[in-house]
């Protein structure tokens, strides 16, 4: 009999103890955590489904799924860790105990319905909670894009990828649970209890693995200019749950330092000869006109749609288009000044081409007018563009 195995019988003894023995919940409490840490969300789920089968009222397993989520709870507010209220950690945890109580809602939604006791605000409401799954991503794309990759410059690797693929498995789980809601909607068969419960437990274990093991480690490797540098980025991403409080960040603060002989564009350093193989490598052409409408910069891809030299670099962009022309371009850079409008866009048939041009208008951070931005793309072959393709399918 494999180790597994004993496990699951020992899960299913405790559940079936806390339907024939409500009144010894602490003894079973205590049992229960020592063995759910060895199990995974979806064995978990298997053991509680196997009892469903076996004619176990789905109150009991409910019950037991609420122990698991409270003992957990229980364990956040005695460990919390000690950082201030600005600090990116503190937001995660936050984030992390409206995730734990949304799941929660889910789980005893799709229980009911499941049931067969629900009506159309149960309905309402399980739909809500489907949709809250995709406002978590904010969450995942926070620790994907910002938190990990600080902890691998400090050699903090496979911690950071385990819990990628957890929140990749929730993506999986979330299209599944769409799936199963509009099965229900149909009137046909479906595992949203199932579903709901694999979801819960998936995020009950893995948000404790990152306040155990994720979150201290982080705190022992990272300075504070980081951690302000990281808040900084959280900002930009965004909350779906949990506003944090303002933060006055220590002067200096930034997402990147200078870096000799590199171009800081912010987001990255680039050497110059790899900025322009970058620009001229574009699927498309761009153009960049100054606040005096002069001509400043332009692309030079191998295929270009429009024949540009460098000699209209420092030329009025006025001068660049045909005389009847002008008033349109004059038009469009008078709006972009004004604020009238930020974007203008045409296209047009140039033979079996489709020519799309976009202007945009560039703005400071106090939105002053800097110049405009001109875009030129074929888009023939994209517009030809039917179902879908994976990158390495073969092609017709």
């Amino acid at each position: 009999m494999s180790e597994l195995f004993n496990k699951e019988e020992f899960l299913k003894g405790l559940i079936r103890r806390l339907h024939e023995e409500p009144e010894k919940l602490e003894d079973i409490r205590e049992d229960f955590m020592r063995v759910v840490r060895e199990l995974t969300p979806v064995e978990i789920a298997q053991v509680e489904q196997k009892l469903v089968e076996e004619g176990m009222p789905p109150e009991s397993i409910q019950l037991m799924c609420n122990i698991h989520l409270d003992v957990f709870k229980q364990a956040l507010d005695e460990d919390s860790l000690d950082v201030d209220s600005w600090h990116p950690l503190h937001i995660l945890i936050e984030e992390h105990r409206d995730i734990l109580n949304r799941s929660k809602d889910l789980r005893d939604l799709a229980g009911k319905i499941s049931a067969g006791n629900y009506d159309g605000e149960d309905i309402r409401r399980l739909q809500s909670s489907i949709q809250y799954l995709d406002r978590v991503e904010a969450y995942f794309f926070k620790e994907e894009n910002v938190l990990f990759p600080y902890l691998e410059r400090h050699g903090l690797v496979q911690p950071p990828a385990i819990m990628w693929k957890e929140h990749d498995d929730v993506r999986k789980l979330r299209k599944k649970m769409k799936t199963e809601y509009e099965n229900l909607m149909n009137g046909e068969p479906n595992e949203i209890n199932e579903v709901a419960i694999v979801i819960s437990e998936l995020f009950t274990n893995h948000i404790y693995k990152e306040h155990k093991i994720l979150f201290p480690s982080a705190l022992k490797l990272l300075s504070e200019n980081e951690w302000e540098s990281i808040r900084v980025e959280f900002d930009e991403i965004g909350y779906f749950s949990f506003e944090p409080m303002p933060f006055v960040y220590s002067e200096g603060v930034s997402r990147n330092d200078n870096v000799e002989g590199l171009v800081n564009l912010g987001s990255g350093f680039l050497k110059l000869d790899q900025l322009l193989l970058m620009l001229n490598s574009l699927p498309f052409d761009i153009t960049f006109v100054d606040e005096n409408d002069t001509v400043r910069y332009f692309s030079e891809g191998k295929e270009r749609i429009f024949v540009r030299t460098r000699a209209i670099i420092g030329r009025k962009v006025q001068n660049c288009h045909p005389q009847k022309s002008a008033h349109v371009v004059n038009k469009i850079l008078e709006d972009f000044k004004s604020g009238a409008r930020d974007v203008a866009e045409f296209w047009l048939n140039l033979g079996p081409k489709i020519v799309y041009i976009r202007y945009f208008a560039l703005r400071d951070t106090l939105g002053k007018y800097v110049g405009t931005l001109e875009v030129t793309q074929e888009i023939s072959s994209i517009k030809a563009l039917e179902g879908e393709r994976r990158i390495y399918d073969p092609l017709d």
